[in-house]
């Protein structure tokens, strides 16, 4: 049985950000279909397996679809398929999952994008 990492996210108009809390990440798989669909796994320490999929707010680029591991964490730079701020990460209005989170480190206000937020 798979885990979820804690998962903290952030957006410009253009990108998605998803930091995936997972220290010493080892077989880093990452998928992006068009319609929005993210899906990621990867063990962690000890071998256990992490793994989460998620139904994005809208569609996305695969092809624009970046990721990079780091020591404790894996960053995941996802394009949008318009460009435009989306109301929330899901496309369910549902409550989101409790490893979900607002990375406020990198987030940046609609207003605050062209003058402030420089990111990846």
């Amino acid at each position: 049985m798979s885990r979820h990492p804690e998962v903290l996210w952030a957006q410009r108009s253009d990108k998605v950000y998803l930091t995936v809390a997972l220290p010493d990440a080892k077989d880093v798989f990452v998928k992006c279909e068009p319609q929005g669909l993210f899906a990621f796994s990867a063990s962690g320490v000890q071998d256990k397996a992490y793994s989460f999929s998620l139904e994005l707010y809208g569609s996305i680029e695969p092809e624009g679809c970046k990721t990079k591991s780091g020591l404790r964490n894996i960053l995941c730079s996802i394009q949008k398929g318009e460009k435009g701020w989306w109301k929330r990460l899901l496309k369910s209005e549902e409550k989101p999952a409790p490893y979900l989170k607002v990375d406020w480190n990198k987030w940046c206000d609609e207003d605050d994008e062209e003058s402030t937020c420089k990111l990846l």
